[in-house]
């Protein structure tokens, strides 16, 4: 289970597990090629940052963003994606590839909207012994973001008002479910129960009673729309992580078989800096990987792996 939230002139997610996968930042310099199983090799692209692992040579990104600020997260959709036989008619890619292809052909979401009426996702694993992920996917620059899921007719392509993804119900059905707590205020709230009982406010923050707190993807939708869109922040790094932080898992709240989830990492980039900062869960600090550190124009992959000291930086 996983969240993505974009703010301002940052976007970023948690990537919520029961056990990491060694993942890294990771820098694409423009001069990689970029290999796809059904479609033609990209020689030269945008440069790209953002976390994932390397596979045989592969960059395969979680989440990234690209030089011109346009950044993707690619986040669980178990049971609800829906891939479909290849597409004379369309550029045909796997589910991993559609990342790199965006990131490397676009630079703003209607540029992205105009590629991915021409996309078909198949399902093309990644490697025989790596399962078929399932996902959909949160597409952000630094004035709006789209939602990306791939149903049975193809993908489907929405506007997203409150900046905000994450796994199931189908993002229609969540929009939907804010129905449900439009009662919720930032303010102090008035007594409507019955004007036959005195009743009084006895703390802050009671107009927000009702706002669910669980785990559940569709009330970490909720919760994380709710304080975004109330949000008070000054275009901040530390203002999109208090805003992911709020629907963040500690390790053994939810278990999973033998394990238990929690969220691995946290990540904020910069997209007009194009800084790709991060936080793990065993680390109360706060990482941070410029992409221009990188010869941009290389053809190497540049990869960092992940700090995790347990102290406080004082």
């Amino acid at each position: 289970m996983c969240t993505a939230i974009s703010y301002k002139s940052y976007s970023g997610r948690n990537l919520d597990v029961d056990k990491g996968y060694g993942e890294e930042v990771i820098i694409t310099p423009r001069n990689f090629p970029f290999t796809f199983k059904m479609h033609s090799t990209i020689p030269s692209h945008y440069a790209m940052i953002g976390m994932g692992i390397v596979s045989d040579g592969y960059p395969l990104y979680f989440d990234a963003a690209n030089e011109c600020g346009l950044y993707i997260a690619g986040l669980n959709y178990l049971g609800n994606a829906k891939y479909l036989p290849p597409d004379k008619a369309k550029i045909n890619l796997a589910p991993y590839e559609v990342i790199p292809y965006i990131l490397s052909r676009c630079s703003s979401i209607s540029e992205a909207e105009y590629e991915l009426k021409r996309i078909n996702l198949a399902a093309l694993p990644f490697s025989a012994d790596m399962c078929l992920a399932e996902l959909h996917f949160f597409i952000a620059d630094r004035c709006s973001s789209i939602v990306v899921e791939p149903d049975e007719d193809g993908l489907k392509v929405y506007q997203n008002p409150v900046g905000v993804l994450t796994n199931n119900p189908p993002f229609p059905i969540q929009l939907f479910n804010l129905n449900n707590y439009m009662s919720l205020t930032n303010e102090a709230p008035e007594n409507r129960f019955a004007s036959s009982l005195k009743l009084e406010r006895y703390s802050f923050g009671m107009g927000a009673i009702g706002l669910p707190g669980d785990l559940s993807s569709a009330s970490r939708f909720v919760r994380a729309a709710f304080h975004r869109l109330n949000s008070n922040g000054h275009d901040t790094l530390a203002d999109i992580l208090h805003l992911l932080s709020a629907v963040a898992m500690p390790d053994g709240s939810v278990r999973l078989g033998c394990g238990f989830e929690r969220t691995e990492y946290t990540s904020a980039v910069d997209l007009s800096r194009l800084i790709y900062s991060y936080r793990v869960y065993e680390s109360p600090n706060t990482y941070a990987v410029k992409m221009h550190s990188a010869n941009l124009d290389g053809k190497e992959l540049v990869c960092h792996k992940l700090k995790r000291e347990k102290e406080p930086l004082y």
